[in-house]
């Protein structure tokens, strides 16, 4: 198993890789990143975990909403001020975004 160095959000990261998988990989780090620095830059949230959580679950509707057969294209974004935001709200955006921040209401003091 190969070893990576990479870079999400500023933080150095080293990741176990099977061989012939470093491209693989590097396209995941480029897409949680872009997804994680996207939320970031938006301003609305600065802690990492809530940055990580939201990222993850932006990722997570993506991949649900695609298809199984469908090859994984890009995201588009959002707006210019948030490229790496989905164009999702609404009522239940809203309501899960309220439960995270009361579930995470101590940990906004991290940064």
């Amino acid at each position: 198993m190969k070893q990576l160095e990479v870079t999400i959000l500023g933080q150095s990261y080293i990741l176990a890789c099977p061989e012939g998988g470093e491209a693989l990989l590097q396209a995941a780090v480029s897409t949680v990143d872009r997804e994680m620095s996207g939320i970031r830059d938006a301003g609305r949230v600065k802690a990492r975990e809530r940055i990580a959580v939201l990222a993850a679950l932006n990722l997570a509707y993506r991949l649900a909403e695609q298809p199984a057969a469908a090859p994984a294209t890009p995201p588009i974004p959002a707006s210019p001020e948030a490229p790496g935001a989905m164009a999702v709200s609404g009522p239940d955006v809203d309501a899960l975004v309220a439960r995270l921040d009361a579930a995470l209401q101590d940990d906004g003091l991290l940064l």
